[in-house]
């Protein structure tokens, strides 16, 4: 089926744009994270007790608050509102590029690495803005954004792919169901992925006033970052396990057998099994804090490995998505 060129093009000038708009995204973020002075949880008690606005938390407990000089918001208060914003603004040119690029190539548009990364960001980043319409983490955009900046900058370069039709080995209706369960689950794990690693600093900041001294006292407290890595990678754990049974059952129709330890499906079952191990770690008191935070730290690192390495690096039966 012939690829509609001009749609395809207009597909890359939208994933270019919304590059772009992230990472004003990101400045603005960094702004709020830089300038807002942040207040002690006793100081956040004599504000609401003086009639100051409640800070609200997962737990519904009581937190860190921004201490905002004079009656109208802060400028760091306008960059993150900015900031937010654009993010939104992003969001809409990059689900715009994934459309076009599907339009134009008449399949689900990811079908190499460059349009699954594209994917993946979508979900990462509309995410991220869910869980800031319920917590009070935006201050946190600059250290979720970074990592989709820098990954949605390689793919538009190193690992940009005409648009055209897929492999055969693709031509299937489970391209759809497994390969969108990997995007949606991939693509949430980045979230506490970067919570677990500022829980990390955190935790470091808290032992050691001289480690991570400016970045450790902007965060929320400790058992936020905690409950919010656990709560998201509790939602994607089951939608990651629901794309490995789909692949399996794939691999079954088209190779013959469910499991064959391909090297991308015995490092993903690899990442499954970290990911196990941190949800009982976390379910575990013996094992909650620093430990579990390490764990899924290393569970997100092998989801990277899996995506990048396994992919363009190893040969293997999944080696005709890497182009």
């Amino acid at each position: 089926m012939p690829v509609n060129e001009t749609l395809s093009t207009y597909s890359d000038w939208c994933y270019g744009a919304a590059t772009l708009i992230y990472v004003f995204a990101m400045i603005g973020y960094a702004i709020e994270q830089a300038f807002t002075r942040t207040a002690k949880k006793s100081e956040v008690a004599v504000l609401v007790g003086a009639g100051g606005p409640e800070v609200d938390t997962p737990d519904g407990g009581p937190a860190y608050g921004r201490v905002e000089a004079g009656a109208g918001r802060s400028r760091a208060e306008r960059a993150g509102r900015v900031a937010v914003a654009l993010t939104a603004l992003g969001v809409a040119l990059h689900l715009g590029s994934l459309v076009l690029r599907g339009v134009a190539t008449q399949r689900a548009p990811w079908g190499n690495m460059y349009e699954y990364g594209m994917a993946t960001m979508l979900v990462a980043v509309i995410g991220w803005l869910v869980l800031m319409r319920k917590f009070d983490v935006r201050r946190m955009g600059v250290f979720v954004l970074t990592p989709v900046v820098i990954l949605m900058f390689l793919g538009g370069t190193v690992l940009y792919t005409e648009a055209a039709p897929v492999q055969p080995a693709l031509q299937s209706y489970w391209l759809v169901v497994h390969v969108s369960a990997a995007i949606i689950s991939s693509g949430l794990l980045l979230i506490p992925g970067v919570f677990s690693l500022l829980y990390l600093a955190k935790v470091r900041h808290d032992a050691d006033q001289s480690r991570f001294a400016r970045l450790g006292p902007k965060l929320p407290d400790a058992d936020t970052l905690d409950r919010l890595a656990y709560r998201t990678t509790i939602f994607a754990f089951p939608i990651y396990t629901f794309g490995i049974i789909c692949g399996a059952i794939w691999a079954e129709a088209a190779w013959g057998r469910f499991w064959g330890w391909d090297p991308k499906e015995t490092v993903a079952f690899v990442a499954w099994v970290v990911y196990a191990g941190y949800l009982h770690s976390r379910a575990t008191a013996g094992w909650r804090g620093s430990r579990a935070a390490v764990i899924n730290s290393v569970a997100f690192a092998v989801v990277v490995f899996n995506l990048f390495f396994i992919n363009l690096v190893v040969s293997g039966l999944h080696s005709y998505a890497g182009g």
